[in-house]
């Protein structure tokens, strides 16, 4: 059978733990190399050329929604047969899975090709002085679409088979040699967005190529060559209904976050530019939670696939627990030096002003979020993926809701940019946690 890592046996939290911490670096690492870019960018390039950047970041969202969440469908469905220890089939979950994910690279990188300007102009309502700006740095993103694909499938089939640590070595290597092609395009030859957006896609590549090494020569299993692919269609079609709700989980998220983009722009420049490094330092808020959901969503695969449902239970209890615990620390950590955080993105003062009330509205609404989205790996890994659909869609519609009908109250104006999540997040940490209590994820959850 492959080697891999089974988390069913032991002490929940502590495989939990020692799984998520690897996928925890490698998404702070992911974080870092945004923030270096976004502080290249803004220092060397502009306020323009960072609002430009930032103001594309909930559509090329939707992009990397579709690839995690069919990938991560996949993996669910590598996970099962992994706890099975049904080696045949795990290998052709896989085949069909890579397949799968790389046809939806093409066709994505095809699609924002063509619908570049409907959406930067249509769509976000970005602001007449930074439209060519934003167009440039979209249309170069798109061309590396197919190595971020790529990636994900890989990554998945590995965390799977209960590998995550390698996933942080590839994006060690990505976040770095982005970061110093940032250097040399942006900094030094000044090339602008342009620069980089190309680092990114040359960063991704190679994050892409090393993903695929490392799974040939480790696992045979997964030793694919191009005539060795093979393609199932009953398989296509578990992956494509694990894996929809996940994907359309992340769409919702990436389009509610379109329209409070669009929102956002409506306040000219200076809010699009505080917005944009806002958002970025959010991100390092949701770190914890999200490696949470992503490794609950391989433990309850394993134990599903292994007909431990009890395991599963406890360690649901255990990683909302560790989520909180995590989320308290960065909270902390962000009220206290969120000044000299920002004064690192080189935005004008006023803008410098919106951020900090931004960071610190988040640091203590984003808690709400660490008590329910670790559930959301639960209820992937047992079958149930469209529960974390519902429940985004309700928490996003009510953010964009309030965000439009108090943009301009006489309590709230543009400060309900930030404070919107506290009406989310509460609407959908309810639901989570009574669909978990009344145990209906746990019905038809087996393959």
């Amino acid at each position: 059978m492959t080697k891999g890592k089974s988390m069913t046996e032991g002490s929940p939290w502590k495989h939990i733990l020692i799984f998520a911490l690897p996928v925890l670096a490698g998404a702070l690492l992911q974080q870092l190399y945004n923030t270096v870019d976004t502080i290249i960018v803004g220092n060397y390039s502009g306020e323009d050329a960072l609002s430009a950047v930032g103001t594309t970041a909930p559509v090329t969202f939707l992009f990397l929604a579709i690839a995690m969440g069919f990938s991560q469908g996949n993996g669910v469905l590598v996970a099962q047969y992994f706890g099975a220890n049904d080696e045949k089939r795990l290998r052709k979950a896989a085949s069909t899975g890579l397949i799968l994910i790389f046809s939806l690279g093409i066709l994505t990188t095809i699609a924002g090709v063509i619908l570049a300007k409907p959406i930067i102009i249509h769509l976000i309502h970005v602001p007449k002085e930074i439209i060519s700006l934003t167009e440039q740095y979209f249309l170069i993103y798109t061309l590396g679409l197919i190595f971020q694909f790529g990636y994900n499938i890989f990554s998945s089939i590995l965390r799977a088979v209960g590998d995550s640590s390698a996933t942080l070595y590839f994006l060690l290597i990505s976040s770095v040699l982005n970061i110093v092609l940032d250097l040399i395009f942006v900094a030094k030859f000044h090339w602008g967005v342009a620069g980089a957006a190309i680092a990114t896609d040359i960063s991704q590549a190679v994050s892409f190529v090393a993903a695929y090494v490392y799974m040939s020569v480790k696992y045979p299993v997964f030793r694919f060559k191009f005539k060795d692919l093979s393609w199932e269609r009953q398989l296509a079609k578990k992956t494509v209904t694990i894996g929809f709700p996940m994907a359309l989980q992340l769409i919702v998220v990436s389009l509610g976050l379109t329209l409070i983009q669009r929102a956002v722009n409506e306040f000219g420049k200076t809010m699009t530019a505080s917005f944009t490094v806002g958002q970025r330092i959010e991100m390092y808020l949701n770190l914890p939670c999200n490696a949470f959901q992503t490794t609950l969503a391989t433990y309850t695969g394993q134990n599903i696939g292994a007909g431990k449902m009890d395991r599963v239970s406890k360690g649901a209890r255990q990683s909302v627990f560790m989520s909180v615990l995590f989320s308290i620390v960065i909270a902390i950590a962000m009220w206290s030096f969120s000044g000299s955080i920002v004064n690192l993105f080189g935005i004008s003062d006023q803008s410098a002003v919106y951020c900090n009330m931004h960071i610190k509205a988040i640091s203590l609404v984003n808690l709400i979020l660490s008590m329910y989205v670790p559930l959301f790996g639960v209820f992937q890994g047992a079958g149930h993926g469209g529960i974390p659909t519902v429940v985004a869609t309700c928490a996003l519609s009510t953010r964009v809701i309030v965000t439009y009908l108090l943009r301009y109250s006489r309590f709230f104006g543009y400060t309900i940019i930030w404070w919107n999540g506290l009406f989310g997040f509460a609407i959908g940490c309810t639901i989570s946690w009574v669909y978990y209590l009344s145990k209906r994820w746990q019905k038809n959850s087996r393959l």
